[in-house]
C-alpha cells in the first residue's frame, strides 16, 4: 500500500474529513490535500506529524539490492 493511500483509508476509518485531520495533526490543508493525492516531495517532518496520529512514522527500510539491477 502506497503512503497516500495509507493515510487516506486511516482518516476515513477514524471517521474524520480532511480538515479536521490536518487541523489535529497540526498541518495545512493543502499540505494533507497534496499528501492524500500522492505528491512525491513533501516535507518528512509533516508527513510524520500526520503518521503520529495513528501511531507510526517514516523511517528507512532496507532495499533490496537486486531489485535495484532490474
Amino acid at each position: 500500500m502506497l503512503l497516500h493511500e495509507f493515510v487516506k483509508e486511516r482518516r476515513k476509518t477514524a471517521g474524520l474529513t480532511q480538515p479536521e485531520l490536518a487541523a489535529k495533526a497540526g498541518v495545512g490543508l493543502r499540505f494533507l490535500r497534496d499528501l492524500e493525492q500522492g505528491k512525491e516531495s513533501l516535507r518528512l517532518d509533516k508527513v510524520n506529524q500526520v503518521l503520529q496520529l495513528f501511531g507510526y512514522r517514516v523511517g528507512p527500510l532496507p532495499i533490496n539490492r537486486n531489485e535495484l539491477l532490474q
